[in-house]
């Protein structure tokens, strides 16, 4: 035994000095020139005092400068993986706060919500974004959506004819996986609820969706062109089963009334008569 704490001092302590090195004269111990820190220190052993060696100050500020720069790079990839999961129409990407211009006076909301979003899950707080069509209810979530997933949580912004597709090939079992497999995503956003296919399968599945969003408490976002009025008083009790649960979770939040498409589809017609009367084509 004796024989192995020798071997093992003589490894850490004769050594020579590299040229960034200095022996200190009062710990007899190998310091760096630089940080002046000791790159040695003395441990017992076996009850053998040995010298072995450790991190100076700067070699540990280059150490934790990698590991961040590493975990930054991990956290990256994660984000990535998350959007390309989550957002499964890739213009969604763009629904940003800051490609925000500012039409919709109700965005301050979505910023709230971004910066409760602990609170709003831990409550398990959505939601209900209805309003006229074109009025900004997408983009709206979507701003919602692209933000936590630049924080690395799990969205998935969809909609029910996306989900319906994929349930239609699936057998029962099938089914109930895939249904269960969206409450992997923290926050599940629905959008347009209303324009779905209104069939018996259809509504049943919609429930089926929702329902079990609502039994696991995790937040639900939904968008509809429908009235809140519409919502509190359906037409049938298939779909009164789907807007209580909606209702109950999902805080309404009526989107203004204008029509933010055709403001944009009219600046962009704008914008081209500029270029074709500019006379600069080539």
């Amino acid at each position: 035994m004796n024989q192995i704490t020798g071997t093992i001092q003589n490894i850490f302590s004769d050594r020579p000095l590299q040229e960034d090195e200095y022996r200190n004269e009062s710990d007899n111990l190998i310091h760096c020139a630089k940080c002046k820190t000791p790159r040695q220190h003395h441990v017992v052993v076996l009850g053998k005092e040995m010298v072995v060696p450790i991190r100076c100050r700067c070699q540990q500020e280059v150490q934790d400068k990698e590991e961040a720069e590493r975990k930054h790079r991990e956290f990256l990839d994660q984000v990535s993986r998350l959007k390309a999961n989550g957002l499964q129409d890739k213009s969604l990407r763009e629904y940003t706060f800051a490609n925000d211009k500012g039409y919709n006076p109700e965005m301050q909301k979505a910023h709230d919500y971004v910066v409760h979003w602990s609170e709003m899950k831990a409550k398990s707080i959505g939601l209900l974004l209805w309003g006229d069509v074109g009025t900004g209810k997408s983009f709206f979530a979507g701003c919602i959506a692209n933000a936590l997933l630049e924080q690395g949580v799990p969205v998935l912004m969809t909609n029910f004819s996306r989900i319906l597709n994929a349930l239609s090939g699936l057998y029962s079992e099938e089914k109930n996986q895939y249904i269960d497999s969206l409450n992997q995503y923290s926050l599940l956003i629905i959008d347009d609820l209303g324009i779905e296919r209104s069939t018996e399968f259809a509504l049943e599945q919609v429930f089926n969706v929702i329902d079990s969003r609502y039994r696991s408490k995790l937040p639900l976002i939904v968008t509809t062109n429908m009235t809140l009025e519409e919502l509190k008083n359906p037409q049938d009790l298939t779909r009164s089963r789907i807007y209580d649960r909606v209702l109950e979770r999902c805080v309404p939040l009526r989107i203004n009334n204008q029509n933010i498409r055709q403001r944009n589809a009219a600046e962009s017609m704008k914008e081209a008569r500029k270029i074709l009367e500019s006379g600069t084509g080539t």
